[in-house]
């Protein structure tokens, strides 16, 4: 029996506990790797863009005005990549219910947190 179901038309139409309790385990899984990745990337991308731009010259130690600049920098380009993924994943939302995807579990992997209760 396949873990995620089978084509075969004899294939049962419910999961067993077992099979959900390893379906939950591995989209919790998918969901850290993801939150990882997203914060690697950040981290990358703060370093690229802020460091570059505040430290021209690095050396032993930084100035009060490096210092400034990168921590105003940092929190501006986290502030942006909030904003940027916030109106990504409601883009993305809109465009899978549109098309019929369920949405709760996209995001939830998308976000790299655990999905939201449905209210119905």
């Amino acid at each position: 029996m396949a873990l995620f179901g089978s084509s075969s038309s004899a294939a049962p139409a419910t999961s067993s506990p077992e099979q959900q309790e390893i379906k939950t385990a591995i989209v919790k899984q998918l969901q850290a790797e993801a939150a990882m990745a997203n914060a690697r990337q950040l981290i990358g991308k703060v370093n690229e863009h802020c460091f570059d731009h505040c430290v021209p010259s690095p050396g032993s130690t930084m100035t009060p005005g490096e210092s400034s600049c990168l921590s105003s920098c940092m929190e501006k380009y986290i502030s942006l990549w909030n904003v940027t993924s916030k109106a990504y994943l409601s883009r993305a939302s809109a465009e899978r219910k549109n098309n019929g995807i369920d949405t709760i579990a996209m995001n939830s992997l998308a976000t790299g947190g655990p999905a939201p209760q449905s209210s119905l």
